[in-house]
């Protein structure tokens, strides 16, 4: 009779441990999303280009000095018996006097950003709605949702609780004003 290996089993009480501990497929993402652990593919090219676009313009037409991170991990708080949530948005926005890249570790801390911004992908009701929400109880500021199943930018804005109070919603080819630290229009011309 042949011995078979068994994967430890995740409870509530150890899926923190066990995410911060995973090492997945070359290829893939983890996030460890209101207590379920999501695993992404790496973007298409179209989605990169949203992503190039918008950061060239947040670079340089924005009134506060920016750092930019793609694809880097955000710890945000959850409560319950996963305290944590680690999401990793597709662009995030730190005013540059923050020096996140001299902290420790893997994970910007919800604290010090600014802006973060999803562009949707085969599962876009993750964008819209559960990471919005994570988004918002964790105080970020601004989140730009690039809805490409629906051609428009959404900027939620005001955070309060489990959700924001702002909204501004423009079709593809309207610009989408930002508020500060950004102050300015971002140009979506380009996106049609």
């Amino acid at each position: 009779m042949t011995a078979m290996a068994h994967e430890p089993m995740v409870t509530d009480e150890n899926l923190l441990d066990y995410f911060l501990a995973l090492e997945p497929p070359e290829g893939l993402r983890a996030e460890l999303i209101e207590g379920e652990i999501v695993l992404s593919p790496s973007p298409d090219n179209r989605h990169e280009r949203f992503i190039s676009r918008i950061t060239q313009q947040i670079l340089a037409k924005s009134e506060t000095a920016m750092d930019f991170s793609g694809n880097k991990g955000v710890e945000m708080p959850r409560g319950g018996l996963c305290p944590k949530n680690y999401v990793i948005p597709d662009a995030v926005f730190v005013p540059y006097e923050a020096d996140i890249f001299d902290l420790p570790g893997n994970w910007i801390p919800n604290s010090a950003v600014a802006l973060v911004i999803e562009v949707t992908s085969s599962r876009p009701r993750g964008d819209r709605v559960t990471k919005r929400h994570c988004y918002a109880r964790a105080g970020i500021p601004l989140y730009l949702l690039v809805d490409r199943e629906k051609s428009t930018m959404t900027l939620f804005s005001e955070p309060a609780g489990e959700d924001y109070t702002g909204i501004h919603r423009s079709p593809f080819g309207k610009p989408v004003p930002i508020q500060a630290p950004f102050s300015f229009d971002l140009d979506t011309t380009d996106f049609l």
